[in-house]
C-alpha cells in the first residue's frame, strides 16, 4: 500500500504530496502527519517555502475520505475535537511565517479546495481543473474553514454562488474571481510551483516572515491595527544582515544574496 503522505524538500523548498491515486482522498492519518512535521518545517530556518501538491496529474485531491471520519472522531474524542485538529493544521500553514503555495489540477474539492484557501498563493492548471466545495449536494457545510475563507478570497457573493450552488469553477474562471495567480498548461504546474517556492526562498527570510505577519489576517484588522503591524515588521528586519545585504547591493548595482547567515 502506497503512503500517503509524502514530503520531500529541494532547495529550501519543502513539498507536501497526497498519494493516493487515483482521487488523492485526504485520510486521517495526512493531517496527523501533517500536524506531526509542520512544526518542525516551520521552525527549520533552511526551509522558506512550501509547496502543498499531489502525486500524478490526474487530481489534487476530491477531498477527504469521508469513510474515515467515524474512526477520525472515535479517535478524537469528539466531533469537535476532529474538526478542531484540521483547523489548527489550517492554521499553522497559513499563520507560520513560510510562504505557502497550492496547485489545482483535477479534483479540487472540499478538503481539497479548504487546505489551499491556507496557503498564501494559489496556481491552477488551464485545462481540467474542477474546484470547489460541494458540501450542499451531501447535506452538509464546509468543515474545515472554507466558509470562513473562500468569501476572504473572492469575496461574500462568489463564495455564496460556489458554496450554496455546490458549484464547481475550472482555473481560468478562478483566475478571474481571485482565486488563484496564475494559471499554467498543466504539464508545467508542479514546475512552476516549485519555481515560485524557489523565488520566494530566495527573498530574505525575516522581511518575508514579517510581511506575512502583518498582511495575513488583515481583514480582521482595523487600518491602525495592520500599521502597527507594519512598525514592528520594521523593527523586526531593520539592521539585519539582509537588509544590510540589500543596501549593499543596490548600491553596487548588483542582485543581493540573500539568508547568508
Amino acid at each position: 500500500m502506497n503512503d500517503p503522505y509524502l514530503f520531500s524538500v529541494t532547495n529550501h523548498v519543502a513539498t507536501f504530496s497526497v498519494n493516493d491515486a487515483p482521487f488523492n482522498l485526504m485520510p486521517v492519518s495526512y493531517i496527523d502527519r501533517l500536524e506531526e512535521q509542520l512544526p518542525e518545517v516551520l521552525a527549520d530556518n533552511a526551509i522558506r517555502a512550501m509547496v502543498f501538491t499531489a502525486e500524478g496529474l490526474a487530481n489534487f485531491s476530491a477531498g477527504m475520505n469521508l469513510r474515515q471520519i467515524p474512526e477520525g472522531i472515535k479517535r478524537a474524542g469528539s466531533p469537535e475535537a476532529f474538526f478542531a485538529q484540521r483547523h489548527r493544521v489550517l492554521g499553522m500553514i497559513e499563520n507560520g511565517g513560510t510562504p505557502a503555495i497550492a496547485t489545482f489540477f483535477g479534483y479540487c474539492l472540499g478538503a481539497g479546495l479548504e487546505l489551499p484557501l491556507a496557503c498564501h498563493f494559489r496556481i491552477a492548471a488551464s485545462e481540467g481543473a474542477k474546484i470547489g466545495l460541494p458540501e450542499m449536494d451531501l447535506g452538509s457545510v464546509p468543515a474545515w474553514g472554507g466558509s470562513a475563507r473562500l468569501p476572504r478570497v473572492v469575496g461574500r457573493s462568489h463564495a455564496l454562488d460556489m458554496i450554496l450552488r455546490a458549484r464547481k469553477i475550472d482555473g481560468n474562471e478562478a483566475l478571474k474571481m481571485g482565486l488563484v495567480t496564475e494559471v499554467v498548461p498543466l504539464e508545467q504546474l508542479k514546475a512552476r510551483a516549485q519555481a515560485l517556492g524557489e523565488e520566494l526562498a530566495a527573498q530574505p527570510r525575516l522581511a518575508v516572515k514579517a510581511v506575512l505577519d502583518t498582511v495575513v489576517g488583515f481583514e480582521t484588522k482595523t487600518l491602525d491595527e495592520s500599521i502597527d503591524d507594519e512598525k514592528r515588521a520594521v523593527a523586526a528586519t531593520l539592521g539585519t544582515p539582509d537588509s544590510q545585504e540589500g543596501m549593499a547591493a543596490f548600491l553596487e548595482k548588483r542582485k543581493p544574496v540573500f539568508n547568508q547567515s
